[in-house]
């Protein structure tokens, strides 16, 4: 399967779609619009003289409308239980999800958001921080095993297949940047493993529902003892633990990252059990989301992301997979 998820479209161009979208809603919120990042979105920042708000412009061939509709479901319900975070605000006509034409053959979901406050953390703060990341995870996982969906509730399905599957939502891991075809024999006894594992394992629902998906650092916002969580584009049913693995994504190799997953693991059982069944595999999950993570790579390789990666990225991750296969944790040095 070819992977077509990447926006293709200029700035100027999505600039266009940004400005054509504010036309649907009222004056108060018309304000200057600016390209704030485009990394998988174009995220779109609208200042107003009395406040700031989020336009997400959706990139192509990824998700539904049902599907986007989904997902804000899920955050106002998350919201109705004192979470953090991004709220959708509907239109004149009532519509939150927008359906934008640049000409008669290109088409964009738009979504316009409430501007969740807060400072940003990184991999350079303390160990420490992923506490919070993982307490926060622990308050979504406790929510989503108790919520009902609404009918015609619909997200992306995470699964080892879809992960790390030839057909895969993100492309084929052998076609990551840099990566020695002779090494394909490690990775491919990788998952063989982590497939007769996870099997095992099963997807019952103490172990599997819907998460957030890419739960990293990147999208937390922290203002003072609020914790905000943005970015739910990539939400839907997988199993619990991989949040913890999505965690530490692109940076499980780092000498840091066994402390991590252990501030990590603490903050989470302030909130939530995690069961001796799920323990086990956590080295599992890691695993497969790196892997995961090398068929992003080779399906985004001309992105400033994949190529700040460098050339040894993909010669970590054989050498995760060497640990993964001796029974060690796949993170650290």
């Amino acid at each position: 399967m070819s992977v077509e998820q990447n926006e293709y479209l200029s700035h100027n161009q999505l600039l266009q779609l940004a400005s054509q979208a504010m036309t649907f809603y009222s004056n108060a919120y018309q304000g200057d619009i600016r390209l704030l990042c485009q990394s998988e979105n174009a995220t779109f920042i609208i200042r107003t003289p009395q406040a700031r708000y989020a336009l997400r412009i959706h990139r192509p061939h990824y998700h539904s409308k049902q599907d986007i509709e989904s997902e804000l479901a899920w955050l106002d319900a998350l919201n109705s239980n004192g979470i953090a975070v991004p709220q959708a605000i509907p239109a004149q006509q009532g519509q939150r999800v927008l359906c934008l034409n640049l000409d008669e053959n290109t088409q964009r979901y738009a979504v316009l958001f409430n501007w969740v406050d807060g400072e940003m953390p990184t991999v350079d703060v303390s160990p420490a921080a992923f506490q919070q990341l993982g307490q926060i995870t622990g308050r979504l996982h406790q929510h989503s095993k108790q919520w009902q969906p609404p009918a015609h509730f619909k997200r992306i399905v995470w699964n080892h297949q879809t992960m790390v599957g030839s057909d895969g939502h993100w492309g084929n891991w052998q076609h990551a940047p840099h990566l020695n075809p002779q090494d394909h024999r490690i990775i491919d006894e990788t998952l063989g493993i982590i497939k007769a594992k996870l099997d095992d394992f099963g997807q019952g629902a103490d172990r599997y529902g819907l998460i957030h998906a890419d739960l990293r650092l990147t999208n937390l916002l922290l203002n003072n003892e609020r914790i905000g969580v943005i970015d739910f584009d990539d939400c839907g049913m997988s199993w619990f633990m991989h949040d913890l693995a999505a965690a530490i994504s692109f940076n499980e190799h780092h000498a840091a990252a066994p402390e991590w997953v252990e501030h990590w693991l603490k903050g989470y059982e302030r909130i939530g059990h995690i069961s001796d069944a799920e323990y086990a595999l956590i080295p599992t999950f890691i695993m497969q989301r790196r892997i995961q993570i090398m068929a992003w790579n080779g399906s985004h390789a001309s992105t400033e992301m994949a190529l700040s990666l460098g050339d040894q990225w993909s010669n970590e991750t054989v050498r995760l997979c060497k640990k993964y296969l001796a029974n060690q944790m796949p993170v650290g040095v």
